[in-house]
């Protein structure tokens, strides 16, 4: 059974972000490599896409229906909804997240 993976605005501008601080801080070769490993890691959520677990930063607050996934530091956040997933936010897990995630996940 397939999902489809929606990457929605909000996430696609968190991997420009990333792609592009890694780009001027490292190499474009490694923020390529970045780029494929986070869309590759958001794909596979087409098969399987209730393989990750609520985010504990959410789950403290009670809100139950997002889930996490990784790669590396970052994290994926994501919500499934009838056979489609949604990629909320792309985030660098060594930063405070509690804030961002609310603001983005509640408004």
């Amino acid at each position: 059974m397939s999902y489809k993976v929606n990457i929605l605005i909000d996430a696609e501008e968190d991997i420009f972000k990333l792609y592009q601080y890694v780009a001027i801080h490292d190499s474009e070769g490694k923020a390529e490599y970045l780029l494929t490993k986070i869309e590759d890691t958001c794909t596979s959520l087409s098969s399987c896409p209730n393989k990750g677990h609520i985010p504990p930063e959410l789950e403290r607050i009670g809100i139950y229906n997002y889930q996490e996934i990784h790669f590396k530091p970052y994290r994926i956040i994501y919500q499934v909804i009838g056979k489609e997933v949604y990629i909320h936010c792309v985030l660098d897990s060594r930063r405070s997240l509690q804030e961002l995630l609310e603001k983005r996940l509640l408004r």
